[in-house]
Formats: C-alpha cells, sequence, structure tokens
C-alpha cells in the first residue's frame, strides 16, 4: 500500500490581485515541500481569484494570469503543486489547473462541467475543456486532476478518472457557502469517491468575495466515502496529512496516460491531520457574515465601520458580528433618536455599545426633521402626515450617516434583514443607504436565533435581552409595531422562502395551503420592491437564493403565476 503525504492550501486569496495571490502561493508550496508533502493543491482558479467575473474580458488580465503562472511553476521543487489558473488558446478561455513540478508546468488540465445556476456565471466566459484525460504518477501514485462541478456530475469527469486507473483524484474549489452546504458536499464526495473507487483530495478557497463567502471545508475522503480528514470551516490553513492508498492494477482497455512527476513515497513517520468538528447551523451562518464583513471591509481598504444603533435586534446582530470581525476599536454606533423613540430603544442601544465595548454617540435628529417639514409644508398644503414623514426620518439618518461616512472615512454597514428587504419594508435612501448590508440575506427569525446564539456563547447577555423580547418597531410613528404593517414573522418568513429561495408561484403556495389572501399580498409586496432592492449595497449571501446577483427578476414584469 503506497503513502501519499498531501497538502491542502485553504488560502483566502484576493480577486485581481496576481502577484500577491502568487506570493501566497508559492509560500504554501515551500511550507509543504518542508513537511516532506509529495503534493500541495491549492483552490480554483487560485492565481486570478474566485470569482474573477468581466476581468476575464479584459486581454491583458488573462496574459498577466499567466506570467503569473509561469513564476509559480519557477518556484516548484520536488513537491508538486496543483494550481488554478485561466488557459487561454486563441479567443477561447478555459478554468484550468497547472500541475506544476521543479520549476516547470508538466501538465494542464481545463475544467469540463461549468457552472451556470445561482451564482455561477461560468459559460458567460469559459469554454467547456474537452482534452484527452492524463494521470499523474506522483510519489509512486497515479493522481488525476478535476476541478469543482467536475465532481458534481454522477459519471462525470471523476468517475472518468477512477475508470482510467487513478488512484486518488484531486478536485481544486471555489464553492461558497450556503446553509446546509458542507453536508451536501460531503455527502456528494462520498458518491463520487465511491464510483471512482479512489479517495479524493479536495481542496476549498476561504474568505469573502463581494456576495460570496467561502467556508474552506477542504477534506479527503476515502475510497469507501468516509471522510478521513476535514479542515476548519472559515480559516486559513495548510492541511497536512497522510493519505494511504490501496494500489490499483492499471486498467488495460481505457488506461489513461501517466505523466511521471516525483519519486517513491517518503518513509517519514505518518501524519495523519486532525479532524475538524463542524459548525452548528447557526453558528455556521454567524462565522460567514463575520469573515464576509472582515474581508469586505479589509480588502477594500476601509478601517472603521460606523452602525445606526435603533435598540432593535437588527441592528444589535450587526454590531456584534462588525466588533467579531473587526474588533470594538473599528466599530462606531451611532444613536439616532426622534420624538417617537422610546426611552427603552435609547437604553437598549445604550447598553449593547457598552456591552461590545464599541465607541457611540447620540445625534437627535428633530432639528433636522423640524427643518424639513417646515420647508416642505408650502408643498405639502396642510396634508395630513402619513408614510412620507415616516420615511424622511429614516432618510435624514441615513444623511447622517453617510455624512460621517464622508468625513471621518468610516463605511456605514446598514442593517436590514431578508424579511424587510423582500417585502420592502424599507426606505430608498434611508435605512437602505450605506455600504456593506451585513444581513440583507438574513431572515428575522434567524436573526433572533443568530442573536441568542451569540449571547450563549458569551455566556453573558451581550444582545440585552430587553432587545429580544419587545416587538420590533421602526418607531417612525406613535406606537408603531411590525405587526401593524406586516404578518408575524412566523407567517412572512415561510411565504418568502417559498416564492424566492424556491421559485414557487402565488398559485402553487395557495395550493400548499397557505392563506390565498396572504400570498396575495405578500407575493405582490415582493415584486413592487425589485426596484429597491436593485439600490441596496452588497451584503453576505447564506441562503440558496440572496437577493443581488443570484436572484435576478425584471423590475418592470406583469407576470402574476
Amino acid at each position: 500500500m503506497a503513502r501519499l503525504r498531501v497538502a491542502l492550501a485553504q488560502l483566502n486569496l484576493v480577486v485581481g490581485d496576481l502577484s500577491g495571490n502568487g506570493d501566497r502561493i508559492v509560500e504554501a508550496m515551500k511550507w509543504a515541500e518542508a513537511d516532506g508533502c509529495h503534493l500541495v493543491a491549492f483552490p480554483e482558479l487560485s492565481i486570478p481569484g474566485y470569482p474573477p467575473e468581466d476581468l476575464l474580458l479584459k486581454p491583458a488580465f488573462v496574459v498577466d494570469n499567466r506570467e503569473a503562472l509561469d513564476r509559480v511553476a519557477a518556484a516548484a521543487g520536488r513537491c508538486a503543486a496543483v494550481v488554478g489558473f485561466v488557459d487561454a488558446d486563441g479567443d477561447e478561455l478555459y478554468n484550468a489547473l497547472a500541475v506544476c513540478h521543479e520549476g516547470r508546468v508538466v501538465g494542464t488540465y481545463r475544467k469540463r462541467r461549468l457552472p451556470n445556476y445561482e451564482v455561477f456565471d461560468e459559460r458567460r466566459y469559459f469554454t467547456n475543456g474537452s482534452d484527452p484525460l492524463e494521470l499523474y504518477r506522483i510519489g509512486g501514485v497515479r493522481v488525476g486532476v478535476t476541478i469543482c462541478e467536475d465532481a458534481w456530475a454522477a459519471d462525470g469527469p471523476v468517475a472518468d478518472n477512477g475508470r482510467g486507473g487513478a488512484e486518488v483524484i484531486v478536485n481544486l474549489n471555489g464553492s461558497p457557502f450556503h446553509a446546509g452546504k458542507v453536508q451536501q458536499r460531503e455527502a456528494m464526495l462520498s458518491e463520487r469517491a465511491r464510483e471512482a473507487g479512489c479517495p479524493i483530495l479536495y481542496v476549498n478557497l476561504v474568505g469573502g468575495q463581494d456576495e460570496l463567502v467561502f467556508d474552506g471545508s477542504s477534506l479527503v475522503v476515502d475510497a469507501t466515502g468516509a471522510v478521513l480528514t476535514r479542515a476548519a470551516q472559515y480559516v486559513e490553513t495548510l492541511l497536512v496529512t497522510d493519505v494511504e492508498v490501496p494500489e490499483r492494477p492499471e486498467p488495460g482497455t481505457g488506461a489513461l496516460p501517466v505523466v511521471d512527476v516525483s519519486g517513491p513515497t517518503s518513509d517519514a513517520p505518518v501524519v495523519i491531520a486532525v479532524t475538524a468538528p463542524l459548525l452548528g447551523p447557526d453558528r455556521e451562518v454567524y462565522e460567514a457574515l463575520v469573515l464576509g464583513t472582515r474581508d469586505y471591509v479589509t480588502k477594500n481598504g476601509f478601517g472603521d465601520v460606523v452602525i445606526g444603533l435603533s435598540g432593535g435586534v437588527d441592528s444589535s446582530i450587526v454590531a456584534a458580528v462588525a466588533v467579531d470581525a473587526l474588533g470594538p476599536d473599528r466599530v462606531h454606533g451611532v444613536l439616532m433618536p426622534s420624538r417617537y423613540s422610546s426611552d427603552h430603544s435609547i437604553t437598549d442601544a445604550q447598553r449593547l455599545a457598552e456591552n461590545l465595548g464599541i465607541d457611540h454617540r447620540v445625534i437627535a435628529i428633530e432639528p433636522a426633521f423640524s427643518a424639513f417639514t417646515e420647508m416642505l409644508a408650502p408643498s405639502f398644503e396642510e396634508r395630513e402626515a402619513d408614510l412620507t414623514e415616516e420615511n424622511l426620518q429614516s432618510r435624514i439618518r441615513g444623511v447622517t450617516l453617510m455624512a460621517l461616512s464622508n468625513k471621518l472615512g468610516w463605511l456605514v454597514l446598514t442593517t436590514g434583514n431578508k424579511s424587510e428587504s423582500a417585502v420592502g419594508y424599507s426606505t430608498l435612501y434611508g435605512d437602505t443607504a450605506g455600504g456593506f448590508a451585513v444581513i440583507k440575506d438574513v431572515p428575522k427569525l434567524l436573526v433572533y436565533r443568530l442573536c441568542r446564539d451569540r449571547n450563549d456563547r458569551a455566556g453573558r447577555e451581550l444582545i440585552p435581552e430587553s432587545v429580544l423580547t419587545k416587538p420590533p418597531s421602526a418607531e417612525l410613528r406613535p406606537d408603531q409595531r411590525d405587526d401593524q404593517s406586516l404578518p408575524p414573522y412566523e407567517e412572512l418568513d415561510p411565504i418568502i422562502e417559498a416564492y424566492v429561495e424556491h421559485d414557487r408561484t402565488a398559485g402553487e403556495l395557495i395550493e400548499a395551503g397557505f392563506d390565498p389572501a396572504l400570498v396575495q399580498r405578500i407575493v405582490r409586496l415582493i415584486d413592487l420592491a425589485e426596484y429597491k432592492r436593485r439600490q441596496t449595497p452588497p451584503g453576505v449571501r447564506i441562503t440558496t437564493k440572496a437577493f443581488g446577483k443570484d436572484r435576478r427578476l425584471p423590475i418592470t414584469n406583469h407576470y402574476r403565476g
């Protein structure tokens, strides 16, 4: 039985940083070689970063990406490195990988299955690979190479490698997180390993990229589909482990050609990496929000962030995430009471800020609100106050936060959740104004669960209990509550999930047993609010279908199914 020492380089790379990504890859290659590894695998498109999107339409970017790969290959030693890059052949582009060894590229592979669903748009840029498969003899073991979506298809490239004599298959990934994705991946990889009859080395990207969060969770599964080892979620790591590889006879007919890369296995003591436990469902979502926020802020060169603290549950969870992402010294809270703000909302916001240890200040909006209402009075011709005045307060708060952002360089984190965004329960240019929407894909009921989970882990009321028990309210008119404008979130969230994430029509929801009048009302609100959502900032994707690049419906739309 052969033993292959492998390293899975679960790295947090930056889209477009060709030089920086190359340096990170070379550094990991050196660590893997020092650890006696035969092979080190990097994430999908690790040279350009994933997803590079329309950077791929710039010919110079593709050329520079190839030059960066050549620099990486020149640094390769006896440890073979499997690196993702963009390959070009005339006008055709390919999502590809290179096998690098002793200073050169010894082989390449072009991704055969291109995803074009959910957030994936690879057919916009890439051509499906069709070159003949080949294996690489690394450490005396025949190794096949594949990329991400290649592994999701039954009887696809992974099975082809297995039938062709592969004893181990490497799979490079840029697989973004959504709730439950890790379990889905592992079940799929178990099936592929059994189908191919050999272990699979799965390496995934980690980090935030605009709306997407990549959770890592790189792993090795054996030929029976059992997980041998798993890297921790949401952290960079070089996972080094020895994989026992039962020898398989080379197939006769259908054997794939084999490129000799490196020598026999090492006699060094066996290294078995510790398998990291998976986080619970609420904790994995919370950590995705933390990582997505941290990387959006830091990779885009921002220093501090500012949050409007209302004393409500949404701004409380955003503040907690921001502190965990950036530290309390980089987070600033602003309380902006109006004539309708309750005393407990102000004290709840102050307690939250004190519990989190963040700077906070009070800027009352009454002077601006009075000035605006007086200024607009002649145009309103003494009409009764209505939603206009409510929205005006929210917009004054948005202007206040943006002024602080301009003057002090703080990035504004908005606090709207998915339930509110879905039905348009927000004010354009008011509470939607800002640079990053931390919980834009988090339904209201999940917000409450995240708050309680964070308190449980803190062992104290980090988020005051009064915030979690009082009725939610925008406090834009006397004694206002959310349930005066919306159904209870226990009724609202399931309809939103079915209509938005599962693409059910109103008719199908009614057939499924939802209240007809409620369905028609909520579906209409969701459709009408599309124009608002187009103008909101990006935020972390944690569901199977987030608003933004994930769910793309026309604003002008007369379909009512």
